[in-house]
């Protein structure tokens, strides 16, 4: 499917906010692509097409993440590293990308997605769209998550917490 290739990029973000293994990646990513194909008979034109995209990796992905959370967890010997990598020190840069990120994994499913179409520029109007919250909604919503994020990556700089 050509329009999934053009936007690919929209599914590796949304894998990149909900899986933690590259494996747990792919698979997402997998799934994400047969409920798009599965879905596409259904999608009226009503929206932009990366506005739907979005709706369906984003439903995927939160049920994808319920049903991982139900079955019991395991790690496999492959996943375990023979020994500790060498210590490398992140740029100040780097080290706030991952604070960032970490902060993220620590948000509820739905502020995730919220965080991630807010840092894809998506408009509130295209956001209501997407997640079904009313505009008025998502600016308290995206307040509240601003703030906790600030929090958050607070206590990780300054060890507050």
């Amino acid at each position: 499917m050509k329009l999934v290739q053009e936007h690919r990029s929209l599914l590796y973000k949304v894998c990149r906010i909900y899986c933690f293994t590259e494996t747990d990646r792919q698979d997402l990513f997998q799934e994400m692509v047969i409920q798009l194909w599965k879905s596409y008979p259904g999608f009226r034109g009503e929206s932009k097409f990366s506005t739907w995209l979005y709706r369906i990796a984003l439903n995927t992905a939160i049920s994808d993440l319920r049903k991982q959370r139900r079955r019991p967890s395991t790690t496999s010997t492959d996943e375990i590293p023979p020994s500790l990598p060498e210590m490398t020190w992140p740029g100040e840069e780097e080290q706030q990308l991952q604070q960032l990120y970490a902060a993220i994994n620590r948000l509820s499913d739905v502020e995730k997605a919220l965080v991630m179409l807010y840092l894809e520029d998506r408009s509130y109007e295209e956001m209501e769209e997407i997640m079904g919250i009313n505009q008025n909604n998502l600016r308290v919503k995206m307040n509240r998550i601003r703030e906790k994020l600030r929090k958050m990556t607070k206590e990780a700089t300054y060890g507050i917490g």
